[in-house]
């Protein structure tokens, strides 16, 4: 029995990249001699064990024939007798299939160390358009590499065209679909992903809506970009480059923020041509196109929740400054601002990549994020204590502001009464500040 490192933790040790999960195959064993070892098996399709004190995972070198559509249509065969090399073939991109021995040695029957070097992302083999799932995984891994050099070799990307005028795209999960976009989202350059998506058809099938963006305008006075698309694209990544730390790692981005980023426009698709290329009401008109496309891939509540938040204020987000003080606690309550969770920062971020994303703004001051944050940090400042001390009995006034004995009802309003007022001044405040104030 031997074990060999295989996948991306040998592509990322290559490329200089920190690994994260490690995967290893095993060649020369049956089932019961890793049981024997204490691993525990976990595969319900084909042999993977867990190792009893790393927890990676080990999988028994096998092969695949395609026996049906979709990504779960395959004739798994996993035996002492399969060879690593075998193994290895039935892999997605070459990149991807290369292993690593016990005494360091790198193996790689499907040359991905020269496509490595020669920054190429090449399919292993024609089966590459058995499984539908790598359309989305190629796209990934073009969107993770870009800022490298890489490219997806042109044979790969009509595989992919191939698979998706075949149907297949439709026979994969929900769930799957999801798993692999929220990764990609989370890459360096999630803009790449989408692209890739557009260029071999599979936006359209995935992502209607999204599509639907690429060729609609837009003015050009906030819009120099003019296509709804592409300020889409610019927007995405934005929201990368705010989100991201320094260095390269995976998950790069806070992949909520760019996926609120990617559908913050959605309602701009739908514009009648007539009303052409102004977008009124598009925030609302965008909100059940989010709603369905986050039903239908299943996307979780946080990622929605803000989605839908951005769709819904971003433009009030922008004009922040002119909000009246009762129409600026409306935002702030509806952006979660006077709640605990980072849903709020998000918002800002996210609105932030929108105004930055567009032609020659790319670096553009956003200053209504800081105008906001200190509207927030004024609203929760506000205790019961402030809004109406005369309600309060002598015992709640030296409870930290705690409204006993008082009804609830009136204390909210007193709050949010005081709440306006201190938003007022500072609305005044900054308005007598002029263009040439640190907020502007």
């Amino acid at each position: 029995m031997k074990t060999y490192l295989v996948g991306g933790a040998v592509r990322d040790e290559l490329l200089g990249y920190p690994v994260g999960e490690r995967d290893w195959v095993v060649v020369g064993a049956a089932p019961e001699a890793l049981l024997a070892r204490g691993f525990t098996r976990i595969g319900k399709d084909f042999p993977v064990f867990l190792h009893p004190e790393t927890k990676e995972q080990y999988a028994l070198a096998r092969t695949e024939r395609k026996r049906g559509r979709g990504h779960t249509g395959f004739e798994v065969h996993a035996a002492a007798t399969v060879t690593l090399e075998e193994d290895l073939r039935r892999r997605d991109l070459t990149v991807n299939a290369m292993a690593r021995g016990e005494d360091g040695a790198i193996i790689d029957p499907c040359g991905g160390r020269r496509d490595l070097e020669a920054k190429v992302l090449r399919h292993v083999s024609p089966a590459f358009a058995e499984d539908p799932l790598r359309v989305l995984r190629a796209a990934r891994f073009a969107a993770r590499y870009a800022h490298r050099g890489f490219t997806l070799e042109r044979e790969t990307l009509a595989l992919m065209e191939h698979i998706v005028k075949a149907g297949e795209l439709a026979t994969l999960p929900a769930e799957r679909v999801w798993a692999e976009m929220r990764r990609a989202l989370g890459e360096r350059d999630p803009r790449v992903f989408v692209e890739v998506l557009r260029d071999c058809a599979a936006l359209k099938a995935l992502l209607p809506e999204v599509d639907a963006l690429f060729g609609v305008p837009q003015t050009a006075r906030y819009h120099p970009e003019i296509d709804t698309g592409l300020h889409t694209l610019l927007t995405v990544q934005q929201a990368a480059r705010l989100t991201g730390a320094d260095g390269v790692v995976d998950n790069f981005a806070d992949s909520r923020v760019v996926f609120a980023a990617l559908v913050h426009d959605l309602g701009k698709g739908v514009t009648a041509p007539g009303l052409l290329p102004a977008h009124r009401g598009h925030e609302q008109a965008g909100l059940p196109l989010v709603e369905a496309l986050c039903e239908r891939l299943k996307v979780p509540r946080a990622y929605r929740d803000l989605a839908l938040t951005v769709c819904a204020h971003h433009l009030n987000c922008h004009r922040a400054r002119e909000l009246r003080a009762a129409t600026l606690l409306r935002l702030l309550t509806a952006s979660g601002a006077l709640r605990d969770g980072d849903r709020f920062e998000g918002f800002l971020r996210a609105c932030t990549a929108d105004a930055r994303g567009r032609a020659g703004c790319h670096d553009a001051p956003y200053p209504q994020a800081d105008y906001l944050r200190r509207a927030r940090d004024l609203a929760r400042s506000v205790t019961a204590f402030d809004a109406a001390p005369a309600c309060l009995p002598a015992a709640g006034r030296q409870q930290a502001g705690r409204p006993a004995g008082t009804q609830g009802r009136a204390i909210g309003e007193a709050l949010r009464r005081e709440r306006i007022r201190r938003l007022h001044r500072h609305r005044e405040a900054s308005k007598a500040r002029g263009p040439g104030g640190a907020v502007r």
